[in-house]
């Protein structure tokens, strides 16, 4: 059994159609860094949820990232969108001629345990080796050495093993009455987010994506 923090039980299903496992879920209110990169905010999540139940877990974060706004929201997605909402944001983003985004997710997953080497990072608390093992994340969403140090324990912090999914697509005027967040200004093969019904935008999602590799993951663990 796997344990995912979230307060959300929608995440709990998507999870289970990957998961050849039950999923059990947990509300429980850790204490979310403030970083630049989404990777850091799920590693340090886990951690802090592994010492909380000690119980093998997930933590997922995500956000939106605009190419031609040097990547924000990002991480501070969720905050963005609170005070400035998603017609600000689509506003910041109308004037520009290239309007290239991508929905962003981490799995970030901790049982106390050492991991073996594989394509998937390990974020081990920040050390310039773990940096390098984050290459195949975006250059944005690589953990950063400092802030883990800080926060998490350096170097004698417990590996967490990130799995990242992305969803490429275009920021356009909002459209849709669905989903929720910037949901409404994300474009993907020809719908909005918030067009889509929940089976449709699960079938392509960014956490879904990064779930599926997970499980993929998970299955030899």
């Amino acid at each position: 059994m796997v344990t995912f923090v979230t307060t959300n039980p929608g995440k709990i299903h998507e999870a289970q159609e990957y998961l050849d496992e039950p999923v059990e879920q947990l509300d429980f209110d850790y204490p979310e860094v403030q970083a630049d990169n989404l990777a850091t905010v799920a590693a340090h999540g886990a951690r802090a949820a592994y010492e909380h139940t000690g119980e093998p877990v997930i933590v997922d974060d995500s956000g939106l990232t605009i190419e031609a706004l040097g990547g924000f929201p990002g991480p501070y997605s969720s905050y963005v969108e609170d005070k400035l909402g998603i017609e600000r944001v689509w506003k910041l983003t109308e004037a520009e001629e290239k309007r290239s985004g991508a929905f962003r997710a981490v799995i970030a997953y901790c049982d106390g345990e050492g991991f073996a080497a594989t394509p998937e990072p390990v974020d081990r608390g920040g050390s310039e080796d773990d940096q390098r093992r984050g290459q195949d994340l975006a250059a944005d969403e690589r953990p950063s050495a400092t802030t883990d140090e800080q926060v998490a324990g350096g170097e004698d912090a417990i590996p967490v093993k990130l799995f990242e999914g992305v969803v490429p697509g275009e920021i356009v005027a909002p459209r849709g009455d669905g989903g929720f967040g910037f949901d409404p200004i994300f474009e993907y093969d020809g719908k909005t987010f918030a067009e889509m019904d929940t089976d449709e935008k699960n079938a392509v999602s960014h956490r879904g994506r990064a779930l599926a590799k997970f499980a993929e993951w998970y299955a030899t663990r």
